[in-house]
Protein backbone atom coordinates (compact mmCIF):
# COMPACT_ATOMS: atom_id res chain seq x y z
CA UNK A 1 0.00 0.00 0.00
CA UNK A 2 1.46 3.09 -0.90
CA UNK A 3 2.33 5.99 1.91
CA UNK A 4 0.96 9.57 2.06
CA UNK A 5 3.08 11.84 0.29
CA UNK A 6 3.23 14.02 3.74
CA UNK A 7 4.44 10.95 5.48
CA UNK A 8 7.31 10.52 3.67
CA UNK A 9 8.30 13.80 3.64
CA UNK A 10 8.25 13.49 7.49
CA UNK A 11 9.93 10.41 7.32
CA UNK A 12 13.07 12.04 5.49
CA UNK A 13 13.26 14.73 8.05
CA UNK A 14 16.14 14.27 10.29
CA UNK A 15 15.96 15.84 13.41
CA UNK A 16 18.88 18.51 14.71
CA UNK A 17 21.28 16.97 16.89
CA UNK A 18 20.56 13.37 17.76
CA UNK A 19 23.43 10.88 17.79
CA UNK A 20 24.17 9.22 14.72
CA UNK A 21 23.15 5.95 15.62
CA UNK A 22 19.77 6.95 16.27
CA UNK A 23 19.44 8.68 12.80
CA UNK A 24 20.95 5.63 11.28
CA UNK A 25 18.20 3.46 12.59
CA UNK A 26 15.33 6.36 11.83
CA UNK A 27 17.47 5.98 7.70
CA UNK A 28 16.61 1.93 8.17
CA UNK A 29 13.25 2.07 9.32
CA UNK A 30 12.20 5.00 6.92
CA UNK A 31 13.55 3.06 3.90
CA UNK A 32 12.12 -0.52 4.77
CA UNK A 33 8.81 1.18 5.21
CA UNK A 34 9.20 2.97 1.81
CA UNK A 35 10.00 -0.41 -0.04
CA UNK A 36 6.96 -2.10 1.82
CA UNK A 37 4.55 0.20 2.55
CA UNK A 38 1.59 -0.56 4.57
CA UNK A 39 -0.16 -4.03 4.59
CA UNK A 40 -3.30 -5.05 2.70
CA UNK A 41 -5.21 -8.37 3.03
CA UNK A 42 -3.29 -9.84 0.57
CA UNK A 43 -0.92 -10.21 3.52
CA UNK A 44 -1.80 -13.45 5.49
CA UNK A 45 -1.15 -11.91 8.83
CA UNK A 46 -3.80 -8.93 7.82
CA UNK A 47 -6.26 -10.79 5.55
CA UNK A 48 -8.55 -10.17 8.40
CA UNK A 49 -7.59 -6.35 8.74
CA UNK A 50 -8.68 -4.09 6.58
CA UNK A 51 -6.18 -1.12 6.19
CA UNK A 52 -7.21 0.14 2.84
CA UNK A 53 -8.56 3.71 4.35
CA UNK A 54 -5.17 3.97 6.57
CA UNK A 55 -3.20 5.53 3.13
CA UNK A 56 -5.53 8.31 2.91
CA UNK A 57 -5.91 9.65 6.41
CA UNK A 58 -3.68 12.68 7.01
CA UNK A 59 -1.62 12.64 10.71
CA UNK A 60 -0.04 15.75 12.21
CA UNK A 61 2.30 15.53 14.94
CA UNK A 62 1.34 17.41 18.51
CA UNK A 63 3.28 20.48 19.40
CA UNK A 64 2.36 20.69 23.06
CA UNK A 65 1.49 18.54 25.97
CA UNK A 66 -0.97 20.95 27.83
CA UNK A 67 -4.01 19.01 29.58
CA UNK A 68 -5.41 20.08 32.89
CA UNK A 69 -5.89 18.41 36.01
CA UNK A 70 -9.60 17.93 35.77
CA UNK A 71 -9.30 16.27 32.48
CA UNK A 72 -6.44 13.90 33.97
CA UNK A 73 -8.72 12.79 36.68
CA UNK A 74 -11.31 12.02 34.26
CA UNK A 75 -9.35 9.87 32.02
CA UNK A 76 -6.38 8.31 34.73
CA UNK A 77 -6.93 4.83 37.18
CA UNK A 78 -7.06 5.79 40.39
CA UNK A 79 -3.89 3.79 41.77
CA UNK A 80 -1.06 4.04 43.31
CA UNK A 81 1.77 4.18 41.25
CA UNK A 82 4.88 5.87 39.91
CA UNK A 83 2.93 7.36 37.07
CA UNK A 84 4.58 9.31 33.76
CA UNK A 85 1.98 10.58 31.51
CA UNK A 86 2.15 11.65 27.87
CA UNK A 87 -0.37 13.90 26.24
CA UNK A 88 -0.94 12.93 22.24
CA UNK A 89 3.01 11.00 22.54
CA UNK A 90 4.74 14.03 24.45
CA UNK A 91 5.52 13.59 28.39
CA UNK A 92 3.65 15.86 30.60
CA UNK A 93 6.55 16.15 33.39
CA UNK A 94 3.62 18.24 35.80
CA UNK A 95 0.97 15.82 35.60
CA UNK A 96 3.52 12.86 36.14
CA UNK A 97 4.75 11.41 39.62
CA UNK A 98 7.45 9.81 38.54
CA UNK A 99 8.95 8.95 42.31
CA UNK A 100 10.08 5.44 41.91
CA UNK A 101 10.84 2.71 44.48
CA UNK A 102 14.39 2.34 46.10
CA UNK A 103 15.93 -0.34 42.65
CA UNK A 104 14.36 0.78 39.63
CA UNK A 105 14.26 3.75 37.42
CA UNK A 106 11.83 5.15 35.27
CA UNK A 107 12.81 7.63 32.56
CA UNK A 108 11.20 9.14 29.75
CA UNK A 109 12.70 8.45 26.78
CA UNK A 110 13.70 11.51 25.01
CA UNK A 111 15.77 12.35 28.66
CA UNK A 112 17.29 8.74 28.47
CA UNK A 113 18.66 9.25 25.15
CA UNK A 114 20.82 12.34 26.22
CA UNK A 115 24.27 10.98 26.18
CA UNK A 116 22.96 7.42 25.02
CA UNK A 117 21.81 6.27 28.98
CA UNK A 118 21.26 3.08 29.23
CA UNK A 119 23.27 1.49 26.49
CA UNK A 120 19.89 2.48 23.98
CA UNK A 121 21.95 2.39 21.06
CA UNK A 122 22.11 -1.90 21.67
CA UNK A 123 19.08 -2.06 23.32
CA UNK A 124 16.43 0.04 20.97
CA UNK A 125 15.94 -2.49 18.48
CA UNK A 126 17.38 -5.27 19.67
CA UNK A 127 14.37 -7.47 20.00
CA UNK A 128 11.22 -6.38 17.83
CA UNK A 129 13.34 -4.95 14.49
CA UNK A 130 12.19 -2.77 11.59
CA UNK A 131 11.62 -5.51 9.68
CA UNK A 132 8.95 -7.16 11.92
CA UNK A 133 6.16 -5.32 10.32
CA UNK A 134 5.66 -1.94 8.54
CA UNK A 135 4.23 -0.32 11.80
CA UNK A 136 7.76 -1.15 13.47
CA UNK A 137 9.65 0.28 10.64
CA UNK A 138 7.50 3.30 10.84
CA UNK A 139 7.70 3.33 14.62
CA UNK A 140 11.40 3.40 14.72
CA UNK A 141 11.64 5.96 11.84
CA UNK A 142 9.43 8.48 13.37
CA UNK A 143 9.54 7.84 17.61
CA UNK A 144 10.00 11.02 19.56
CA UNK A 145 9.32 9.64 23.42
CA UNK A 146 8.76 6.79 25.63
CA UNK A 147 9.85 4.95 28.61
CA UNK A 148 12.97 3.28 29.85
CA UNK A 149 12.44 0.89 33.10
CA UNK A 150 15.10 -0.94 34.73
CA UNK A 151 14.71 -2.97 37.53
CA UNK A 152 17.12 -3.50 39.64
CA UNK A 153 19.01 -7.47 40.59
CA UNK A 154 17.11 -9.24 42.96
CA UNK A 155 14.55 -5.92 43.45
CA UNK A 156 10.80 -6.48 44.33
CA UNK A 157 8.98 -3.60 43.41
CA UNK A 158 5.35 -3.18 45.31
CA UNK A 159 4.54 -0.03 43.72
CA UNK A 160 3.08 -0.63 39.97
CA UNK A 161 5.13 1.43 37.38
CA UNK A 162 1.62 3.21 35.39
CA UNK A 163 2.47 4.53 31.84
CA UNK A 164 -0.54 6.78 31.12
CA UNK A 165 -1.00 7.72 27.21
CA UNK A 166 -3.92 9.91 26.77
CA UNK A 167 -5.09 11.18 23.28
CA UNK A 168 -6.74 14.35 23.33
CA UNK A 169 -9.99 15.19 20.67
CA UNK A 170 -7.88 18.09 18.42
CA UNK A 171 -9.08 19.94 15.69
CA UNK A 172 -7.08 17.59 13.57
CA UNK A 173 -5.53 14.07 14.22
CA UNK A 174 -2.00 13.86 15.10
CA UNK A 175 0.03 10.37 15.56
CA UNK A 176 2.38 9.52 18.24
CA UNK A 177 4.75 6.59 18.23
CA UNK A 178 5.99 5.49 21.68
CA UNK A 179 8.96 3.52 22.18
CA UNK A 180 9.12 1.57 25.85
CA UNK A 181 12.49 -0.28 26.59
CA UNK A 182 12.24 -2.84 29.88
CA UNK A 183 14.66 -4.58 31.54
CA UNK A 184 14.91 -6.82 34.34
CA UNK A 185 17.10 -7.95 35.87
CA UNK A 186 18.11 -10.96 37.55
CA UNK A 187 15.78 -12.19 40.73
CA UNK A 188 13.68 -8.70 40.37
CA UNK A 189 10.17 -8.60 40.43
CA UNK A 190 7.90 -5.96 39.38
CA UNK A 191 4.46 -5.17 37.59
CA UNK A 192 4.18 -2.38 34.52
CA UNK A 193 0.74 -1.20 33.77
CA UNK A 194 0.30 0.02 29.82
CA UNK A 195 -3.08 2.72 29.68
CA UNK A 196 -3.73 3.94 26.36
CA UNK A 197 -7.43 6.47 26.71
CA UNK A 198 -8.98 8.95 24.56
CA UNK A 199 -10.75 11.58 24.56
CA UNK A 200 -14.56 10.77 23.29
CA UNK A 201 -14.38 12.26 19.63
CA UNK A 202 -10.20 11.67 19.24
CA UNK A 203 -9.31 10.40 15.95
CA UNK A 204 -5.50 10.11 16.17
CA UNK A 205 -2.95 7.10 15.54
CA UNK A 206 -1.01 5.62 18.05
CA UNK A 207 1.58 3.45 16.96
CA UNK A 208 3.46 2.27 20.45
CA UNK A 209 6.26 -0.71 20.08
CA UNK A 210 7.09 -2.17 23.66
CA UNK A 211 10.65 -4.35 24.07
CA UNK A 212 10.97 -6.46 27.17
CA UNK A 213 13.90 -8.18 28.31
CA UNK A 214 14.07 -10.36 30.98
CA UNK A 215 17.13 -12.07 32.70
CA UNK A 216 16.99 -15.29 34.70
CA UNK A 217 14.71 -15.48 37.21
CA UNK A 218 12.95 -12.40 37.13
CA UNK A 219 9.07 -12.15 36.90
CA UNK A 220 7.05 -9.34 35.36
CA UNK A 221 3.30 -8.70 35.72
CA UNK A 222 2.17 -6.55 32.02
CA UNK A 223 -1.31 -4.90 32.30
CA UNK A 224 -1.94 -3.06 28.61
CA UNK A 225 -5.11 -1.53 28.92
CA UNK A 226 -6.56 0.13 25.87
CA UNK A 227 -9.52 2.78 25.64
CA UNK A 228 -8.95 4.94 22.80
CA UNK A 229 -12.20 6.75 21.63
CA UNK A 230 -13.95 4.34 18.63
CA UNK A 231 -12.64 6.59 16.17
CA UNK A 232 -9.15 5.94 16.40
CA UNK A 233 -6.51 3.80 15.20
CA UNK A 234 -4.22 2.27 18.00
CA UNK A 235 -1.47 -0.53 16.75
CA UNK A 236 0.74 -2.22 18.96
CA UNK A 237 3.85 -4.45 19.19
CA UNK A 238 4.75 -6.30 22.62
CA UNK A 239 8.29 -8.83 22.08
CA UNK A 240 9.67 -10.48 25.40
CA UNK A 241 12.88 -12.16 25.19
CA UNK A 242 12.84 -14.63 28.36
CA UNK A 243 15.72 -16.05 30.34
CA UNK A 244 16.21 -18.52 32.28
CA UNK A 245 13.36 -19.44 35.49
CA UNK A 246 11.70 -16.18 33.93
CA UNK A 247 8.07 -15.59 34.41
CA UNK A 248 5.72 -13.03 32.33
CA UNK A 249 2.26 -13.03 32.95
CA UNK A 250 0.57 -10.39 30.07
CA UNK A 251 -2.81 -9.11 30.52
CA UNK A 252 -3.96 -7.66 27.30
CA UNK A 253 -7.39 -5.82 27.95
CA UNK A 254 -9.05 -3.59 24.85
CA UNK A 255 -11.92 -1.63 25.27
CA UNK A 256 -12.02 1.28 22.63
CA UNK A 257 -10.40 2.07 19.05
CA UNK A 258 -12.24 1.99 15.72
CA UNK A 259 -9.18 -0.22 14.23
CA UNK A 260 -7.28 -2.01 16.40
CA UNK A 261 -4.23 -4.35 15.98
CA UNK A 262 -1.88 -6.25 18.90
CA UNK A 263 0.93 -8.27 18.09
CA UNK A 264 2.48 -10.39 21.13
CA UNK A 265 5.52 -12.41 20.66
CA UNK A 266 7.13 -14.39 23.93
CA UNK A 267 10.92 -15.85 23.13
CA UNK A 268 11.20 -18.68 25.68
CA UNK A 269 14.91 -19.05 25.22
CA UNK A 270 15.95 -20.77 28.42
CA UNK A 271 15.02 -23.79 30.24
CA UNK A 272 11.85 -23.64 33.19
CA UNK A 273 10.77 -20.17 31.47
CA UNK A 274 7.20 -19.74 31.88
CA UNK A 275 4.65 -17.00 30.13
CA UNK A 276 0.75 -16.65 30.92
CA UNK A 277 -1.14 -14.64 28.26
CA UNK A 278 -4.51 -13.33 28.85
CA UNK A 279 -6.21 -11.38 26.75
CA UNK A 280 -10.09 -10.02 27.06
CA UNK A 281 -11.65 -8.08 24.27
CA UNK A 282 -14.71 -5.88 23.90
CA UNK A 283 -16.52 -4.58 20.84
CA UNK A 284 -19.37 -2.97 19.90
CA UNK A 285 -20.87 -1.00 16.75
CA UNK A 286 -18.31 -1.08 14.05
CA UNK A 287 -14.86 -1.67 16.32
CA UNK A 288 -12.18 -3.81 14.73
CA UNK A 289 -9.96 -5.80 17.37
CA UNK A 290 -7.37 -7.84 15.85
CA UNK A 291 -5.16 -9.78 18.60
CA UNK A 292 -1.70 -11.89 17.10
CA UNK A 293 0.13 -13.97 20.04
CA UNK A 294 3.14 -15.78 19.53
CA UNK A 295 5.05 -18.08 21.67
CA UNK A 296 7.86 -19.35 20.76
CA UNK A 297 9.39 -22.25 22.70
CA UNK A 298 12.76 -22.61 21.64
CA UNK A 299 14.19 -24.10 24.71
CA UNK A 300 13.19 -27.69 26.98
CA UNK A 301 11.49 -27.73 29.76
CA UNK A 302 9.64 -24.42 29.11
CA UNK A 303 5.74 -23.70 29.77
CA UNK A 304 3.02 -21.72 28.14
CA UNK A 305 -0.48 -20.74 28.76
CA UNK A 306 -2.69 -18.60 26.94
CA UNK A 307 -6.22 -17.55 27.80
CA UNK A 308 -8.03 -15.10 25.35
CA UNK A 309 -11.44 -14.33 25.51
CA UNK A 310 -13.43 -12.00 23.02
CA UNK A 311 -17.16 -10.27 23.27
CA UNK A 312 -18.73 -8.80 20.54
CA UNK A 313 -21.77 -6.31 19.67
CA UNK A 314 -23.08 -4.94 17.33
CA UNK A 315 -21.23 -4.60 13.87
CA UNK A 316 -18.45 -5.34 15.86
CA UNK A 317 -15.50 -7.88 14.69
CA UNK A 318 -12.42 -9.39 16.13
CA UNK A 319 -9.60 -11.32 15.21
CA UNK A 320 -8.20 -13.59 17.23
CA UNK A 321 -4.34 -15.60 15.48
CA UNK A 322 -2.64 -17.40 18.43
CA UNK A 323 0.66 -19.68 17.64
CA UNK A 324 2.47 -21.71 19.62
CA UNK A 325 5.80 -22.78 17.98
CA UNK A 326 7.89 -25.74 19.20
CA UNK A 327 11.42 -25.77 18.41
CA UNK A 328 13.46 -29.58 17.37
CA UNK A 329 14.73 -30.87 20.24
CA UNK A 330 12.44 -28.38 22.98
CA UNK A 331 11.61 -31.35 24.35
CA UNK A 332 9.34 -31.73 27.82
CA UNK A 333 7.23 -28.80 26.75
CA UNK A 334 4.03 -27.91 27.92
CA UNK A 335 1.58 -25.31 25.72
CA UNK A 336 -1.53 -24.48 26.14
CA UNK A 337 -4.18 -22.28 24.11
CA UNK A 338 -7.75 -21.28 24.27
CA UNK A 339 -10.03 -18.86 23.05
CA UNK A 340 -13.56 -18.42 23.43
CA UNK A 341 -15.92 -15.69 21.64
CA UNK A 342 -19.11 -14.46 22.91
CA UNK A 343 -21.26 -12.89 20.37
CA UNK A 344 -24.16 -10.44 21.28
CA UNK A 345 -25.49 -9.50 18.05
CA UNK A 346 -26.23 -11.11 14.76
CA UNK A 347 -24.01 -8.78 13.41
CA UNK A 348 -20.63 -9.60 15.05
CA UNK A 349 -17.92 -11.36 13.58
CA UNK A 350 -15.08 -13.59 14.96
CA UNK A 351 -12.52 -14.68 12.76
CA UNK A 352 -10.03 -17.19 15.05
CA UNK A 353 -7.32 -19.25 14.13
CA UNK A 354 -4.83 -20.89 17.19
CA UNK A 355 -1.80 -22.87 15.65
CA UNK A 356 0.18 -25.20 17.18
CA UNK A 357 3.53 -25.49 15.00
CA UNK A 358 5.87 -28.51 16.88
CA UNK A 359 9.75 -30.58 15.89
CA UNK A 360 9.77 -31.89 19.06
CA UNK A 361 8.26 -34.91 20.13
CA UNK A 362 7.62 -35.11 23.92
CA UNK A 363 5.33 -32.74 24.45
CA UNK A 364 2.35 -31.88 25.85
CA UNK A 365 0.20 -29.23 24.08
CA UNK A 366 -3.48 -28.64 23.51
CA UNK A 367 -5.61 -25.68 21.59
CA UNK A 368 -9.14 -25.08 21.14
CA UNK A 369 -11.56 -22.38 20.50
CA UNK A 370 -15.30 -21.82 21.18
CA UNK A 371 -17.94 -18.82 19.43
CA UNK A 372 -21.34 -18.80 21.00
CA UNK A 373 -24.41 -16.42 22.49
CA UNK A 374 -25.84 -15.99 25.49
CA UNK A 375 -27.38 -19.07 27.07
CA UNK A 376 -31.26 -18.08 26.64
CA UNK A 377 -32.30 -20.31 29.52
CA UNK A 378 -29.75 -18.83 31.72
CA UNK A 379 -31.10 -15.61 31.05
CA UNK A 380 -34.60 -16.58 32.00
CA UNK A 381 -33.10 -18.19 35.15
CA UNK A 382 -32.29 -14.64 36.07
CA UNK A 383 -34.99 -13.25 35.19
CA UNK A 384 -37.51 -15.99 37.71
CA UNK A 385 -34.92 -14.03 40.41
CA UNK A 386 -36.36 -10.47 39.51
CA UNK A 387 -33.14 -9.50 37.95
CA UNK A 388 -34.27 -7.40 34.74
CA UNK A 389 -33.22 -9.01 31.11
CA UNK A 390 -30.49 -5.81 30.66
CA UNK A 391 -29.09 -6.76 34.00
CA UNK A 392 -29.45 -10.26 33.24
CA UNK A 393 -27.45 -9.96 30.24
CA UNK A 394 -24.76 -8.24 31.64
CA UNK A 395 -24.62 -10.69 34.64
CA UNK A 396 -23.60 -13.45 31.85
CA UNK A 397 -21.33 -10.90 29.90
CA UNK A 398 -19.57 -9.98 32.54
CA UNK A 399 -19.66 -14.20 33.84
CA UNK A 400 -18.24 -15.46 30.57
CA UNK A 401 -15.38 -12.39 30.96
CA UNK A 402 -14.45 -13.82 34.70
CA UNK A 403 -12.49 -16.52 33.91
CA UNK A 404 -9.89 -13.61 32.58
CA UNK A 405 -10.77 -11.00 34.55
CA UNK A 406 -9.68 -12.83 38.03
CA UNK A 407 -6.40 -12.65 37.16
CA UNK A 408 -6.12 -8.91 37.67
CA UNK A 409 -4.68 -7.56 40.67
CA UNK A 410 -5.97 -4.55 41.02
CA UNK A 411 -9.30 -3.17 41.49
CA UNK A 412 -8.78 -0.17 39.40
CA UNK A 413 -8.01 -2.09 36.09
CA UNK A 414 -11.48 -4.71 37.42
CA UNK A 415 -13.59 -1.73 37.82
CA UNK A 416 -13.11 -0.35 34.65
CA UNK A 417 -13.15 -3.38 32.71
CA UNK A 418 -17.20 -3.87 34.29
CA UNK A 419 -17.73 -0.61 33.54
CA UNK A 420 -17.51 -1.02 29.86
CA UNK A 421 -18.91 -4.56 29.65
CA UNK A 422 -21.58 -4.85 31.54
CA UNK A 423 -21.98 -1.60 32.78
CA UNK A 424 -22.79 -1.05 37.12
CA UNK A 425 -23.01 -4.39 38.68
CA UNK A 426 -23.38 -5.57 42.13
CA UNK A 427 -20.65 -6.17 44.00
CA UNK A 428 -18.38 -9.50 42.48
CA UNK A 429 -19.72 -11.45 45.64
CA UNK A 430 -23.48 -11.15 44.54
CA UNK A 431 -22.40 -11.56 41.03
CA UNK A 432 -20.69 -15.16 41.41
CA UNK A 433 -23.84 -16.14 43.34
CA UNK A 434 -26.34 -15.18 40.67
CA UNK A 435 -24.47 -16.72 37.96
CA UNK A 436 -23.58 -20.02 39.55
CA UNK A 437 -23.61 -22.82 36.84
CA UNK A 438 -25.23 -20.22 34.32
CA UNK A 439 -21.89 -19.08 32.95
CA UNK A 440 -20.59 -20.14 29.06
Amino acid sequence: MSLPETLVKRLHEAPVGEPEWLAEKRRAGASHLETVGFPTRRDEAWKYTDMSRFSSLEFGQADSAELDQARLDALKLDIDACRLVFVDGLFNAELSDAAASVGVTVTPLSQALTGDQHGLSEQLGQLTGIDFSAFTALNTALTKEGVVVNIGKGQAIETPIYLLFISRNNASPVMSHPRILVHCEAESEATLIEHYVGEQGAANLTNVVTEIQMSPASRLSHYKLQEASQSEYHVASIQVDQRRDTNFTSHNLNLGGAVVRNDIVTDLNDENATVDLLGLFFGQDRQHIDNHTKVNHNAPRTYSNENYKGILDGRARGVFNGRVYIKRDAQQVLGYQSNANLLLSDRAEIDTKPELEIYADDVQCSHGTTTGQLDENAIFALRARGIDEQMARGLLTLAFANEVMQRIRHGALTDRVERAVAGKLPDRFNLESLVEDTSL
